[in-house]
C-alpha cells in the first residue's frame, strides 16, 4: 500500500463488522459502520472536511481565516483536527456538560471553547454559534445544520462504502442528529436499491441524549427539511439512555468499543430485528468509546450511570 500524503486522506473507508451475535432474529444480520476509525475519532470527520474543501472551493476561507461552529464534540474534534493541520483558526460553541476528553481533544488540536448553558444541550450551543457568527461577519460559520456539504459527504463517501461491502443491505438504522448520515446513506441506498428502508433512532422528548436529537424538541435542522427528511425516512423509534447504555455495553462484550450513541443506534438495530421478519440491518457506530471513559459508562452502577446521564452529555 502506497504511504498517504495527509492524515486527512485517511477519513473514510471505514469497516463493517458483524454483530449478528447480538441480534435478536437468527433470521436478521446486523452489522455495524465503525466510524470511530477515522483519524479524529468519529463520523463527523467526513462532513467537516466536506465543508471545509467546500468552503475553500467557493472561495471563503482564506489563510488564516477563523470558523466558528457550534458542537456537543465530534464535529468540532474534526473541524479541529483539520483547522490545524490546513491552518485555520477555529472557535467551537461547546455546551459546558460535554465529557472531559472530548474538551481536551479541542484543546489538544487547537481550538478555543466558548461555552454554552449545559442544560441547553446542543441546542443551545447552535442558538449561542449563531449568534455569534452574525456578530462577527469575519468568522466564517459552516453550520453543518444547514451545510448540504454534510449529507454530501455520506450520499458520495459513506452511502457508497456500505453499499460496496454490503448490497444485501435490507434496513440502515442511524441517531438522528444533524440528520446528516441518515439523509446522505439513505438516499443513496434508496437510490440503488428502493426497498432499504431508513430508520431514525431519537432520544425520548425532553431528554439529553445529545448527539442526538428529538424533532419534537423544537428545532429541526434545515438540511432535514431542505433534503425532504420526512418523505425519505421510514421509520422513526425512541431509544433512552438505558437503552443506549445497555447496549454500549452488550457490544463491548463482543470486542466493540464504541461511544454511547453508538449503543443508541445499535438499540434501534436490535429493535429493528425482532420486528421484521428476515433482513441485513445496517448501522453507523458513530465514534469510539474512549472519549467517554471518564464518564464510568462500563464500570459504573447504570443506575447511577443513567442518572449522570441527566446532566452529562455522553453523546
Amino acid at each position: 500500500m502506497p504511504p498517504y500524503r495527509s492524515i486527512i486522506d485517511l477519513i473514510g473507508n471505514t469497516p463493517l463488522v458483524d454483530v449478528s451475535q447480538l441480534s435478536p432474529n437468527p433470521r436478521v444480520a446486523i452489522f455495524a459502520k465503525l466510524e470511530g476509525q477515522n483519524p479524529g475519532g468519529s463520523v463527523k470527520d467526513r462532513p467537516a472536511l466536506a465543508m471545509i474543501e467546500d468552503a475553500e472551493k467557493a472561495g471563503r476561507l482564506e489563510p488564516g481565516a477563523t470558523l466558528i461552529e457550534p458542537s456537543s464534540g465530534n464535529t468540532g474534534i474534526g473541524l479541529a483536527m483539520i483547522c490545524r493541520v490546513k491552518g485555520y483558526r477555529l472557535k467551537v460553541v461547546l455546551p459546558t456538560n460535554v465529557s472531559v476528553e472530548r474538551r481536551q481533544l479541542l484543546e489538544l488540536w487547537g481550538a478555543e471553547i466558548i461555552e454554552s448553558p449545559g442544560a441547553e444541550g446542543s441546542n443551545g450551543a447552535v442558538r449561542l454559534a449563531r449568534k455569534l457568527a452574525a456578530e462577527n461577519p469575519e468568522w466564517v460559520f459552516l453550520y453543518q445544520y444547514g451545510n448540504d456539504a454534510n449529507p454530501r459527504a455520506h450520499y458520495e463517501g459513506t452511502g457508497p462504502e456500505i453499499w460496496k461491502d454490503c448490497p444485501e443491505v435490507t434496513h440502515f438504522v442511524a441517531g438522528l442528529g444533524t440528520s446528516g448520515t441518515l439523509l446522505g446513506v439513505g438516499r443513496f441506498l434508496k437510490e440503488k436499491k428502493p426497498e432499504v428502508q431508513l430508520w431514525a433512532v431519537e432520544p425520548p422528548s425532553g431528554e439529553l441524549v445529545d448527539g442526538l436529537r428529538n424533532l419534537d424538541d423544537g428545532y429541526i435542522p434545515p438540511i432535514f427539511l431542505a433534503n425532504g427528511g420526512d418523505e425519505l425516512l421510514d421509520r422513526k423509534t425512541v431509544v433512552g439512555p438505558r437503552d443506549s447504555i445497555e447496549w454500549t455495553r452488550r457490544l463491548r462484550d463482543i470486542g466493540v468499543f464504541c461511544g454511547i450513541s453508538s449503543g443508541a443506534a445499535m438499540a434501534g438495530a436490535v429493535k429493528c430485528a425482532s420486528q421484521i421478519a428476515d433482513g441485513v440491518v445496517v448501522f453507523v457506530a458513530a465514534d469510539g468509546g474512549w472519549k467517554y471513559l471518564s464518564t464510568g459508562a462500563w464500570t459504573g452502577d447504570i443506575d447511577d450511570v443513567v442518572e449522570r446521564a441527566k446532566s452529562v452529555i455522553y453523546f
